[in-house]
């Protein structure tokens, strides 16, 4: 045999190699998980009690609301499954089935059960309605975690069974922020990776808090082994004016082009901008058009394949409605 790796050890080096960072190291605990104080403390409670209640968590993308919804469970004790409410199975009936058939079993421990539906927003109408039903039949039996971007877009006999807990920073997003900076650099030494601090910073401070972007980004960035200073212009902001520029002049071929080369910046950065630039760039009586607009396309960009082509079409309704400076 000498030197040969045993099947087993081979096949569990290739699995860990392709193991993506925000799995390997998603916390395990509701005391690991980096939150606003407030909500951490609600899920510590939930944990000191044994009970899991019928919860809506409702928070921007990647910060933490499926990753703490599992740790509850597992601190709990609770079987729990995991739903994606915006996989293929989002429908009605396929939502239907696989909900009843797990809430209506019995746990293997003998406690409750959970059902996490993630991105619970994404489901359509009618599933909303069918769980609503669900959620009263099986309630001696199993609680419901919901997690959305947008709780506006849960129906409100979910909204009103559920506790509504908002994942926000209310003025704790440098101490969080600081506080992930060393949960990264944590990460980085365990997968021997050579870093320069002040680039790590950068990247978090574009995307914080979404934890889970910037994870994915420095795992594509450490491709190499080597975070360094290298990758600062993949990383720098959102540059507004030249855009603007190209709006104005009905520039389509360049607005176009700007869009592919920001697609590495969530479009809700790019929304941001704009509406934070309106007032030195656009008219007074456009300025109505541009909020509706930006509004109508933050909404419509969370359900499309292909988030470039919806970005261009919405600059091109800039151009043809808006007037500029």
């Amino acid at each position: 045999m000498g030197g040969e790796i045993p099947l087993f050890l081979f096949y569990y080096e290739v699995i860990m190699e392709e193991v993506l960072w925000v799995e390997k190291y998603r916390p395990k605990t509701v005391e690991d998980c980096i939150l606003h104080e407030s909500v951490k403390s609600t899920f510590q409670e939930f944990v000191n009690k044994k009970e899991i209640p019928n919860l809506l968590l409702s928070g921007s993308a990647g910060v933490g609301k499926t990753t703490i919804a599992r740790a509850l469970c597992e601190e709990v004790g609770c079987d729990y499954l995991l739903l994606n409410g915006s996989g293929e199975d989002r429908g009605i009936e396929s939502m239907r089935t696989q909900v009843r058939n797990y809430a209506t079993t019995m746990s293997l421990t003998g406690g409750r059960k959970v059902i996490i539906i993630d991105e619970a927003d994404n489901l359509t109408d009618a599933a909303q309605k069918a769980l609503r039903a669900i959620i009263e039949e099986v309630s001696l039996n199993c609680s419901f975690i919901f997690t959305c971007n947008f709780v506006n877009r849960i129906i409100e006999p979910i909204h009103s069974r559920c506790a509504v807990i908002n994942f926000k920073m209310n003025g704790q997003k440098a101490k969080m922020a600081s506080a992930f900076l060393k949960r990264v650099e944590y990460i980085l030494t365990q997968e021997n990776v050579t870093y320069d601090k002040e680039v790590v910073a950068a990247i978090i401070t574009k995307h914080f808090p979404d934890n889970r972007r910037i994870l994915n980004e420095l795992q594509r960035y450490s491709a190499s082994g080597v975070i360094d200073k290298g990758i600062l212009s993949a990383v720098a902001d959102v540059q507004i004016k030249e855009l603007i520029n190209a709006l104005k002049n009905k520039d389509f071929g360049f607005a176009r082009k700007w869009v592919i080369s920001n697609m590495d910046n969530e479009p809700s950065v790019i929304f941001r901008k704009l509406y934070d630039s309106m007032y030195d760039y656009m008219t007074p009586q456009s300025i109505p058009q541009l909020v509706v607009l930006i509004d109508d396309y933050q909404y419509r960009i969370g359900f499309v394949a292909d988030p470039e082509i919806t970005l261009v079409a919405f600059l091109t309704n800039i151009m043809m409605n808006c007037e500029f400076k």
